[in-house]
């Protein structure tokens, strides 16, 4: 099994100084990673924020959760990452994804074409994403890119490639990343486009354990390498934890016991929270867990207690 580590999905802070100690406090309370998303809300733009936090940290590894392939062009994204792992010293993840929030392309005017067309993309742009960052060059005529003699300047400097995340809720893109990528995300499905209650439905505990047996069987002989990876959405560290679970219920549609037993959800004292940890990772494989700006000091004592196993 995987040991532990667990990173933080931020979506801005009041101004660059704010932004940096938040960095820094990340780094300091034993988190791996600090992650921004890719959309069009209320966030900042990813690629800038991460290069910031990067500067202010030593340890701190930083990414995305993950880019829109829709939004960049390969060549141009692998450009920009390559940049960010030498200015970084190799402390770079890449979550790629092929884009699913729907307000996001309506905004930017950009066309929504079905699930199934956007992840070829996403596999056509990863393809010349790695060509570019392990031999510096990428030919590729595809459905949906044509590039010829393009330049991978510059590379990352000692690895062919940043780790690749690639993630979802669905059997083609999980099997993906069972394939493609060195961590596997698992989320619930967002196939409607939107967080609704179809969401939570679909991030029950047998869900789960459907989609985690689609990775162990697409895996294959590289199953012992990957690193099995969930972003959390409700997440206490209480000794209330029925009223937590009840309350989140009646919230999302599902029973207290429904709630209690999703791997996106983390509710109890310290204790019972690392237990509930060890518990997931031996059924489920899931030792990489990432929580969101409002539980970072809370959630501090889990990750320490953690530290090492």
């Amino acid at each position: 099994m995987q040991p532990f580590r667990f990173g933080v999905q931020l979506s801005g802070a009041g101004d660059g100084a704010e932004w940096r100690a938040k960095a820094r406090r990340i780094e300091e309370l034993g988190y791996s990673t600090l992650f921004l998303p890719d959309h069009l809300g209320s966030q900042w733009a990813p690629l800038v924020a991460l290069t910031s936090a990067a500067e202010a940290t030593t340890t701190l590894r930083v990414g995305s959760l993950v880019f829109d392939n829709d939004f960049r062009h390969p060549v141009l994204l692998a450009r920009e990452m390559a940049t960010l792992a030498i200015v970084s010293d190799e402390r770079v993840e890449f979550g790629l994804g092929a884009g699913w929030m729907h307000s996001d392309y309506e905004q930017a005017g950009i066309a929504l074409d079905p699930p199934g067309v956007r992840i070829d993309r996403m596999l056509e742009g990863l393809h010349i994403m790695r060509d570019l960052w392990s031999t510096g060059t990428s030919t590729f005529d595809g459905k949906h890119y044509s590039v010829h003699g393009a330049h991978g300047v510059p590379m990352p400097a000692g690895t062919d490639h940043p780790p690749i995340i690639i993630g979802g809720g669905s059997k083609r893109v999980l099997s993906i990343a069972a394939r493609e990528a060195g961590i596997v995300g698992f989320s619930p499905s967002l196939a409607e486009g939107v967080v609704g209650l179809a969401t939570a439905k679909s991030a029950i505990a047998e869900r789960f354990r459907e989609r985690v047996d689609w990775v162990k069987e697409a895996a294959g002989p590289r199953l012992g390498e990957l690193e099995f990876q969930v972003l959390t959405f409700a997440v206490q560290v209480t000794e209330h934890r029925e009223q937590f679970l009840d309350d989140a219920a009646s919230l999302f549609g599902l029973t207290p016991e429904e709630v209690a037993g999703s791997p996106i959800a983390l509710v109890g004292t310290v204790s019972e929270i690392c237990e509930t940890l060890l518990s997931r990772r031996e059924e489920y494989g899931f030792s990489y867990i990432v929580v969101h700006d409002e539980n970072i000091e809370d959630f501090a004592p889990v990750v320490a207690a953690m530290a090492g196993k």
